[in-house]
């Protein structure tokens, strides 16, 4: 009998302590086809949102230098990291062998035509293309996603039928999301669009750098 109570209070403990949405939350099953996305900004906030590494709040990156607005979700694709293998397939791309992965998880915006009105939420998503961005020397890829049922975006299956303007919008932020007041020249360029074979690469590429990742640092703590 005291073997079945521990059970569910051993479950109850566990439910006080967040899961880290970078390290805690599983990609899903089905990846890189259909993904966990934890969504950070919505297009209402006019702040930055990020995950803090360290603890797995959502803390404030900077406010927003302009009134651009994201038009869509935006986060990141757990237990994903942009390390060797996504750095070189820009290399590959680009023939720029000084390009190297930005250390962070995989970028990801996911299309909807729901208003959602804040982050620190999970959404089910399917990648339908990306942008290949660099900033800097880094690369720093942006997996663009329809979130899964939704009523207009849902049946995109491939970046080509997304409308031209919302693309626009997407890759303008992304120039100039980084820049402050008085910058001659953006940090950051966006050198290709790519469909949707790429980019479930790139999440397959991310993952597998995630892996190697945890790896390292299990190694480095032994």
């Amino acid at each position: 009998m005291a073997h079945k109570t521990l059970d569910p209070i051993g479950k109850l403990l566990g439910l006080r302590h967040k899961a880290h949405p970078w390290h805690g939350i599983d990609i899903g099953d089905k990846a890189p086809e259909v993904f966990t996305a934890f969504i950070e900004m919505v297009p209402t906030d006019t702040v930055k949102y990020e995950v803090d590494k360290e603890s797995g709040y959502l803390t404030i990156d900077r406010p927003q230098k302009y009134s651009s607005i994201l038009p869509a979700l935006y986060g990141f694709v757990p237990q994903t990291y942009c390390g060797v293998r996504v750095a070189d397939k820009c290399i590959s791309v680009l023939n720029r062998p000084d390009i190297v992965g930005d250390g962070d998880p995989l970028d990801v915006c996911v299309l909807t035509e729901k208003e959602i009105t804040h982050g620190d939420i999970l959404v089910q998503a399917r990648p339908i293309g990306g942008f290949r961005m660099i900033d800097g020397n880094e690369a720093d890829d942006k997996i663009i996603a329809v979130m899964i049922g939704d009523a207009v975006y849902g049946e995109y299956q491939d970046i080509k039928d997304v409308p031209k303007a919302v693309l626009e919008r997407l890759r303008h932020y992304f120039l100039t999301y980084k820049d402050m007041p008085g910058d001659e020249k953006g940090r950051c360029e966006i050198t290709h669009t790519y469909d949707v074979a790429e980019a479930k690469d790139i999440i397959q590429r991310a993952t597998v750098d995630y892996r190697s990742f945890v790896e390292r640092i299990m190694f480095d703590n032994v």
